[in-house]
Formats: structure tokens, C-alpha cells, sequence
């Protein structure tokens, strides 16, 4: 894979339902601003260099996904990381072999990891088959209901997860199926992806892996993968760490 040249500006992607492209922490293109009136325009794409001002820290702006990986690579104390955080969306991110976050845009929320024509369709990019489907609230949701769960309609993704997470801890079948059927779709896809990123080892983050349910995950993604690719090693960190490892890894970002 050819390394990013050195000289060029830092590019990068705010995950998830707010995607868009940040260069040298300028908002450049972000739905963040759909509603941002264009004389203000200007002021908003600004908005990560004022906050650097006006409250005197440093300000680095990174990819969720990329911050995913470097937790790993720091907790791990390895290189060659794909990072999978699996929340509203997927977020993606990637270590290389040097332990350096390269600045791509890996946004596999929106790439194909199911090519089935009756896929399930993402409702914001209206694609069938993409990674947001499946690994993700939305997929828990989804699972769910094909499950047998049913929700009061208005009740948000994330109650939906933690009702759908409490019925695994009670040992609900219904759960069980849900969470399992999210691992064999990881081990399937693992291998998919590292056509494209040279990895060695994988690690899921994100709400939906806490848990029993994170464990399930895991488990079942590892079996497949010790027929498919066994070269993978799939990692999990520790409770706290699925949830604030992110955080701890992104402090380390900015120069101080």
C-alpha cells in the first residue's frame, strides 16, 4: 500500500450521519453545515480553529474510526490495525505497519459487505448491502424486530440497543440470534476488507459491543474466522475501554 506523502495537508472524514471532509481542521464539506445559512459559511468552516482559540488547548480533528485504531494500537502496543466502532453507524479506521494513522477517508460505513440484491437498504444513502446495516444500532434494531422485539415506535436506536443488550443478559433467544447473526456477518467481512487495508489484527469498539451482546459478537466472528482467516486476530478491549478507549486515544492526538 503506498504510504501518504508527507508534504501533503492532513484530510479528514467526520463519521457516521455528520460525513464530510476536514483539511488541516477546516471544514471543507460536512452535512454539519446544511443548515448554515452561506453568509456564515465562512465563520463555520472555522469552527474547529476558533474553538482551538477561544479556549487555548490544542485542536486535533480526526476520523472516529482512525481514533478507534489508535486506541488499539495503544492498547495493543501493535501496528497494522483496522479499527471497527460500531454505533449510530460503522466507523472505520486504519494503523499501517509504521503506526501511523495515513489520513484516508475510511469510511466503510457506506462500503458493500453484502451483495445480496435484497440487501438491507440504508435509509440515508439509500444503498443496499453497506456496512452502516449491519454493523451498527441500526443493525440491532433491524435484527430485532426480525426477531420477534417489538418497540414502542417512539423509542429511540439507542433505548431500542440497551432493551435488546438487557434481553441478552436474561439469556432471550431472540437476542442471542441478534448479536449472533452481527458476528458471523463481521467474520465474513473482515476478510472482505483487508483486500483493501493491510491488517493484521481487527478491533471493535462501539455501544453495541458492550455487553454480553459484544461478546457474542466476538465469539461467533472468531469461529468463522478461524476457517476463513485464521491470519486475523479479532480483538475486544475491556468494558470501560469499548466505551471511552476512543476518548483516551484521541487526547493523544493534537501537538502540544
Amino acid at each position: 500500500m503506498k504510504k501518504a506523502a508527507a508534504h501533503l495537508p492532513r484530510v479528514d472524514a467526520i463519521g457516521g450521519s455528520s460525513a464530510g471532509i476536514i483539511v488541516d481542521n477546516q471544514i471543507k464539506i460536512a452535512s454539519l453545515l446544511r443548515g448554515i445559512p452561506g453568509a456564515d459559511l465562512p465563520r463555520a468552516r472555522q469552527l474547529f480553529k476558533r474553538v482551538q482559540e477561544a479556549w487555548g488547548v490544542p485542536v486535533e480533528v480526526a476520523n472516529d474510526g482512525d481514533v478507534t485504531a489508535l486506541a488499539g494500537a495503544m492498547s495493543l502496543k501493535t501496528a497494522a490495525i483496522l479499527g471497527i466502532a460500531m454505533g449510530s453507524s460503522e466507523a472505520a479506521g486504519y494503523i499501517d505497519r509504521e503506526g501511523r494513522i495515513t489520513g484516508r477517508l475510511n469510511e466503510l460505513a457506506f462500503a458493500p459487505v453484502d451483495f445480496n440484491p435484497a440487501a438491507a437498504r440504508d435509509e440515508w444513502s439509500q444503498d443496499c448491502g453497506v456496512g452502516a446495516s449491519y454493523f451498527s444500532q441500526q443493525a440491532v434494531n433491524r435484527l430485532a424486530v426480525s426477531a420477534g422485539f417489538v418497540f414502542p415506535e417512539n423509542m429511540l436506536l439507542p433505548e431500542r440497543l440497551k432493551t435488546t443488550q438487557a434481553a441478552m443478559v436474561s439469556g432471550d433467544p431472540r437476542a442471542v440470534d441478534v448479536f449472533t447473526t452481527i458476528g458471523m456477518c463481521l467474520g465474513h467481512t473482515l476478510p472482505w476488507y483487508r483486500l483493501f487495508y493491510d491488517f493484521d489484527t481487527a478491533l471493535i469498539l462501539g455501544r453495541v459491543t458492550s455487553g454480553e451482546g459484544g461478546e457474542c459478537i466476538a465469539s461467533t466472528a472468531r469461529k468463522i474466522l478461524s476457517e476463513l482467516a485464521p491470519e486475523i486476530k479479532l480483538a475486544m478491549q475491556d468494558e470501560k475501554s469499548r466505551r471511552v478507549g476512543q476518548c483516551v486515544a484521541a487526547a493523544s492526538l493534537p501537538r502540544r
